[in-house]
């Protein structure tokens, strides 16, 4: 095994043991970023958005410093049957107890304006921000070998 896919191993390990990130009862779980070309001037993110509180919330907005600036985005399908990708306007409510899913094909966060390119292995610094739980800070991998319903898969025994 090269040593570069070790590592790769490495990290996913890691990340897939550790405790999802939280703040003020917000909680984002098994986040991950697609990798891009050296040309690229977008990127995506992915994510699972889970509500512990009593309170509803709404993700507001979100930046990073590999982008110019961070979007809210989804997918959707017009009346011909083509899909369309464009800004969440008011931001993506969170309901008290639920859960959100940022996946391909429907919402996710899009980085506008790369500052540098996303390449397998590398981690992205986000700050999201909701109304009620502030900022939260969170390190997305960059895993261009993640299949797309990875996330939906229970891990526990």
């Amino acid at each position: 095994m090269k040593l570069t896919k070790l590592k790769s191993a490495a990290v996913a390990a890691l990340i897939f043991a550790a405790d999802p990130l939280a703040a003020d009862g917000m909680m984002v779980e098994d986040a991950y970023a697609r990798s891009s070309t050296a040309n690229s001037t977008s990127g995506a993110a992915f994510m699972m958005l889970k509500n512990a509180t009593d309170q509803d919330d709404r993700l507001i907005a979100a930046s990073s410093t590999v982008s110019k600036k961070v979007e809210l985005h989804t997918h959707t399908e017009d009346d011909n049957g083509v899909m369309r990708m464009g800004q969440i306007e008011g931001g993506v409510p969170v309901a008290a107890g639920e859960t959100h899913h940022f996946k391909r094909g429907g919402d996710h966060l899009m980085f506008m304006g790369l500052t540098r390119p996303l390449t397998q292995g590398d981690t992205v610094n986000v700050t999201l921000v909701f109304e009620k739980a502030g900022e939260v800070q969170i390190e997305i991998p960059v895993d261009q070998e993640r299949k797309p319903d990875h996330g939906a898969m229970k891990h526990g025994g």
